[in-house]
């Protein structure tokens, strides 16, 4: 069983440093995220994330030989202080994140994009990426965030998708020049639409866009897009939790296009 230094105060600098990086400004100042769960770090290593150290429950100590690199032993008391998923794995990683780019960006033929405005509940953008992972479409473009895309809970709600879809993080206005550059029809999710998402032609290059579930999109996106649609409501809510709404409308997509990604 290969060496590892053994932490077991909770006063330790590392721990201490840990426990700063759980905040969204530690993480941005200090350029490292948090991962935690066999699934997510695998996730992330198979994409290339530079993993940094690995901190493993000592109660763990099994799955020592997993891991390579820097590791370091955990008290459980210490472990538990850390961990923020209710059933643990014992595992902890700390990586150097990744940000894409509208210029590293590789668009299918015909892509097909979500557009997530001022998203602000972790559970949410996790949920969403999940859907976008499963549905392969070509990026997840998150316009003035209220969340960090790394926040630890979207991590966990992403199940490790964060690491694999392609995200851009940007501002409305730079996003909606990149579409209308890139000839990509914007199909604005809005209460007051006009049009049932189930009349439009999504077999063109398509961008999906979605507001808050408080407010809805921006008038900035409203008059930037080609098409207002709708999931009509036939109970007595008048909408949908993002997430959902954002499977619902993304998988019409992939009907129309025969579930084939092109290339």
């Amino acid at each position: 069983m290969k060496p590892a230094e053994k932490i077991t105060s909770l006063r330790n600098e590392k721990v201490k440093n840990l426990v700063k990086l759980q905040k969204s400004s530690e993480r941005k100042s200090q350029n490292l995220i948090l991962i935690e769960g066999w699934r997510e770090i695998n996730q992330a290593m198979g994409k290339g994330f530079q993993i940094e150290a690995f901190y493993l429950n000592e109660d763990k100590i099994e799955d020592l030989d997993r891991l390579s690199g820097k590791v370091f032993l955990l008290a459980p008391n210490v472990f538990e202080k850390l961990a923020y998923r209710e059933n643990t794995e014992g595992v902890i990683a700390v990586a150097r994140p990744k940000f894409h780019s509208f210029d590293s960006l590789k668009l299918q033929k015909n892509p097909l994009l979500i557009i997530l405005e001022s998203v602000e509940k972790p559970g949410n953008l996790g949920a969403v990426l999940r859907t976008a992972e499963a549905s392969a479409v070509d990026a997840v473009i998150v316009c003035d965030p209220l969340t960090d895309i790394y926040n630890p809970n979207v991590i966990r709600s992403s199940l490790g998708c964060v690491f694999s879809v392609p995200i851009v993080v940007c501002r409305n206005q730079d996003a909606i020049q990149y579409l209308k550059e890139n000839n990509i029809r914007i199909y604005a999710a809005e209460l007051k639409a006009s049009k049932r998402y189930d009349l439009i032609d999504f077999t063109q290059p398509s961008a999906i866009a979605l507001g808050t579930e408080a407010t809805g999109l921006t008038n900035e996106w409203i008059n930037a897009a080609d098409e207002k649609i709708i999931i009509p409501m036939l109970g007595s809510h008048d909408s949908l939790n993002v997430s959902v709404s954002a499977a619902i409308l993304v998988f019409e997509a992939l009907r129309q296009r025969g579930f084939k990604i092109q290339k």
